[in-house]
């Protein structure tokens, strides 16, 4: 938690993240274009990225951090966060289920973005799982992939209503 998060905390309190249901300190922080964060929260993924930016041991999780974090958060109903939420999903799907290198995430998207017809998928209750919290105490890369590869796997067992969907979107873009 940053200084200027903490400060704001003790002025203001907290409140829960309207994603992934983690509570934070109230903070005017920036947030997502899209994403459904609260500004505490984006700070923290904006954390968990810079160590991956940082340091290529760290890296290798990436894909996995951005997928799950922007499933988790799907904001409301619009083109972008339809699209977002699908693309994200595809690739969580294809890691678990087919077992994609989360590596090949990048590659798979431009593949998949204008392939399926998406639309809105009802998110499911996604409070009380894992967060980019959970991740952020990791010690070393090695920690820190398996806790992001744990998170991943949570949420996509999140959005199980909607498995069959997004495997029909695979099928139809990865023709």
């Amino acid at each position: 938690m940053t200084r200027e998060t903490q400060t704001t905390a003790d002025a203001g309190g907290s409140e829960p993240c309207p994603g992934c249901g983690l509570v934070l300190p109230i903070s005017d922080g920036p947030t997502h274009a899209y994403f459904g964060s609260s500004a505490s929260c984006w700070a923290l993924f904006g954390e968990l990225l810079a160590r991956e930016f940082n340091n290529p041991e760290y890296f290798a999780a990436h894909q996995l951090t951005v997928d799950t974090y922007a499933v988790q958060h799907p904001g409301v109903p619009e083109r972008r966060t339809t699209q977002s939420v699908g693309l994200h999903l595809m690739t969580l799907c294809l890691v678990f289920e087919q077992g994609a290198d989360p590596g090949d995430g990048p590659r798979l998207h431009k593949r998949m973005v204008n392939r399926p017809n998406f639309h809105w998928l009802e998110p499911p209750r996604l409070s009380g799982r894992m967060t980019v919290a959970d991740v952020l105490p990791a010690g070393d890369a090695q920690e820190h992939s398996a806790l992001v590869r744990v998170w991943a796997r949570d949420v996509w067992d999140a959005w199980g209503v909607h498995h069959q969907v997004v495997r029909g979107w695979i099928d139809k873009s990865l023709v």
